[in-house]
Order: C-alpha cells, then sequence, then structure tokens
C-alpha cells in the first residue's frame, strides 16, 4: 500500500545531502542505525534510513507514532538525548527503550520555515553512547536545519513551477489571442488598401482629395505592417518560427524592393528616401518577408533618423549572396540600446513615431535568422546602418510545401 505521505518520502529522497547526513551520524556517534522520520499526530514514517543494526525498517516504513519518543518531541518541540537509558533519571522506566531494544537515543526535531513541525532526525543503537556533548547536540540541530532548509527550498520551487506553468498557460492563450486577432484584422485592412489604392485614381486630378488618400495610405502600410509585426512575434512565441517560401527571381527582388520605398515613399512625402538597388543575381529569398524587412528598417530610419538628412537604401544580389542595407543620420544609438536593439519590446530613445509596439526590428532580425543571414548594426555620430547578409551557401528555413497564408 502506498503512503500516504509519500510526497514526504519523495521530498527527503530527492535531498542529495541526506545519505551523507545519517553517515555522517553513524560514524561520529558509533550508532548502527540513523533516520530521518516524518512525525505527525497519528503517523511516524521513515523517510531515509540507514541501517547497521538490522532494525527492520526501509523508507516508508511505519512504526506506531505513540510508541516512539518522536510523538513527545512533536508536542514538546525539544530534543531529546540519552546516553545510557539504564542510567537515565527520566528514560529509565521508559516503555520505547525496551520495547525497541536501545540504550542510546537523540532526536533533534526539524522544523520548517514557517515555524511547523517535519519530523526528526533520530539515531539508535543497542549499546550505551556519549551523545550529551555540545559538539554532537550542534551537529545534530545543523543538520536538522540543512533538513529543514532544503524542505523549503523544495517547495518554494515547486510553487514556481506551478506559477512559471499557469503563467505560461496564460501567455500562450494570449499569443493564440494576438495571432487569431491579427490574422482577423488583415482581412478588413486589405479591403481598406484596396479601396484607397482605388479612390487615389479615381482622385488623381484633386489635390485635396489626394492630399487626404495620401494620408489614409500611410496610415494604413504603418497599420499593416505592426498586424505583420504582431503576428508573427506571435507565431514565433507559439513554436511555429518564421518559415519561408523561398523563390530565386532576381526581377522579383529587384521590384519587391523597388515597391517597398515606392510605398514609403508615398506615405512620408516629406522625407527623401534615396535606393540603389542592384540585383544581378538570382538569390533564393522569401520575397514577401525581405519587404516586411525592408519596410520595417525604413519605417525605423523615418522614426528616428534626422527629418533633414536623407535615408539611404543599398542593395545588392551576386553570386556571393544577397546584401541590404538601410542608413539614417542623426543622433547615434547608446551603447546600452545597442545591446538589446533586436530584442521583443526594445525600442529606442528620442523617436517621433511612439506609436511602434517596439518589434520591428525583433521580427526583421527573425527573418533574417529564418533566410540563415544575419542583421547587424553599427551607429556613430555619421550614421547609424542596418545591414542584411545573406550568404549564398546560408542554409534557410524553406517551407515550400506549406508557405504561410497571404491574407
Amino acid at each position: 500500500m502506498k503512503s500516504d505521505y509519500q510526497a514526504d518520502i519523495d521530498a527527503i529522497g530527492k535531498i542529495d545531502a541526506v545519505p551523507t547526513i545519517l553517515d555522517v551520524v553513524c560514524r561520529t556517534t558509533g550508532m548502527g542505525f540513523a533516520a530521518v522520520a516524518r512525525v505527525t499526530e497519528d503517523r511516524w514514517i521513515a523517510c531515509s534510513v540507514l541501517d547497521h543494526i538490522a532494525f527492520g525498517l526501509q523508507p516508508g516504513g511505519e512504526l506506531k507514532v505513540a510508541t516512539t519518543i518522536c510523538h513527545e518531541i512533536r508536542q514538546s518541540g525539544d530534543p531529546v538525548i540519552i546516553n545510557n537509558v539504564a542510567e537515565d533519571p527520566i528514560y529509565c522506566g521508559h516503555p520505547t527503550p525496551a520495547m525497541y531494544g536501545f540504550q542510546s537515543y537523540i532526536s533533534m526535531p526539524i522544523f520548517r520555515k514557517d515555524g511547523s513541525f517535519f519530523g526528526t532526525l533520530c539515531a539508535i543503537d543497542p549499546k550505551p553512547a556519549k551523545l550529551k556533548d555540545p559538539e554532537i547536540v550542534g551537529m545534530f540541530r545543523l543538520f536538522a536545519e540543512l533538513i529543514a532548509a532544503h524542505l523549503d527550498s523544495v517547495d518554494q520551487i515547486a510553487v514556481s513551477e506551478q506559477l512559471l506553468a499557469r503563467e505560461r498557460a496564460f501567455g500562450a492563450m494570449r499569443e493564440k489571442f494576438i495571432a487569431v486577432l491579427g490574422h482577423d484584422l488583415r482581412n478588413p485592412l486589405a479591403s481598406i488598401v484596396s479601396g484607397a489604392k482605388l479612390l487615389m485614381r479615381r482622385h488623381e486630378a484633386e489635390p485635396d482629395s489626394r492630399q487626404i488618400l495620401l494620408l489614409m495610405q500611410g496610415s494604413v502600410l504603418r497599420m499593416r505592417g505592426l498586424i505583420d509585426n504582431v503576428a508573427d512575434f506571435a507565431r514565433s512565441r507559439l513554436g511555429s518560427g518564421l518559415t519561408l517560401d523561398l523563390e530565386a527571381d532576381a526581377h522579383l527582388l529587384e521590384r519587391t524592393l523597388d515597391q517597398v520605398v515606392d510605398e514609403l515613399r508615398t506615405a512620408h512625402p516629406d522625407r527623401s528616401i534615396i535606393a540603389e538597388v542592384s540585383v544581378e543575381h538570382a538569390v533564393p529569398v522569401d520575397n514577401g518577408r525581405i519587404a516586411q524587412l525592408l519596410s520595417n528598417l525604413i519605417g525605423n530610419a523615418l522614426s528616428y533618423g534626422d527629418v533633414d538628412k536623407p535615408v539611404r537604401v543599398s542593395a545588392k544580389a551576386d553570386k556571393a549572396g544577397f546584401e541590404l542595407a538601410v542608413e539614417n543620420s542623426g543622433t547615434p544609438i547608446p551603447a546600452e540600446t545597442l545591446a538589446n536593439l533586436f530584442e521583443p519590446f526594445a525600442r529606442g530613445e528620442g523617436g517621433r513615431n511612439v506609436e511602434g509596439l517596439g518589434l520591428g526590428l525583433f521580427i526583421a532580425s527573425e527573418i533574417a535568422k529564418a533566410h540563415g543571414g544575419t542583421l547587424g548594426v553599427t551607429s556613430d555620430a555619421s550614421s547609424t546602418r542596418f545591414v542584411l547578409d545573406i550568404r549564398a551557401s546560408s542554409p534557410a528555413r524553406k517551407n515550400s510545401s506549406h508557405p504561410e497564408p497571404n491574407d
């Protein structure tokens, strides 16, 4: 029959120091039996045992609690030390020594941090022993406190693990909600994008209407970027990561980069974006992801760069691989910020666009990693420069059979 106190037995069993403690107790005192016992009002259970005298108890074994001196220790809270039962004025006529056949006995209470009584660290032997010695008593007290401290630590770890499990479950639920929300927002946003483009064509000759539509288009582009970043963040946190639909098409890549630059020029007509794109060699990339990365980098440069200086974009693809750089002038990024710049929700100081979630650079970095490439940054008084570098031999996380939905 499994003990009702198996958790206590397991807890003591997980304390690596306990077998050593029992061995030191027996060697120091010369006694043949030592144990850590769980003692309650109605139970005495051996949790760990060292038995050189064939006393007959194993972990999980029990004694009738009323027949033990540990029962009295639980009630008084004081240790009991007997050098020689026959000569002890208090215990010479006590029934327990005769029942269990011992002459020497020592038992130290184990109290938890909250003051509750756990049990005892005890030892017995059929021969007398010199136990009423300050060093031996101090050793037993220290060992009892050490066992109690370990038990408290085990409980604290268990509580922490429970809290962590709850937090993870809540976090997973929250991230699933974010992912679903981002997915469901894409369809109405796509309708707004299409409507804005249609109205732009119809109102090209009306300056006032065109200006309003330009503002709408800029807002829609920023909303789309936010939704994509949030959805990708949730996807990466939920474990699926960013997968790629790779395509090696030099013309398509060049057109994709030009389109991103044109969109951001339209959304920010008061800013200068200078682009030099030269794609001479087909490099396998996910064009949609590269567009997202470039949009995030240019958006970051527009937010934090000097408004009177241009944002410069350069891209080249050759047999060695693909390199894409975005550079802006302005206040350099502090070293302490630079170290965590690609962490989620990290945001620089001094930017004008403070509505961002701080996910753009994190997602850009994840896109670079998914391509087997790197995204680096340098920043000094002259400029801040982000560089995506994808070598031709870089392994990418390809998912051509199950490309991500483009809603």
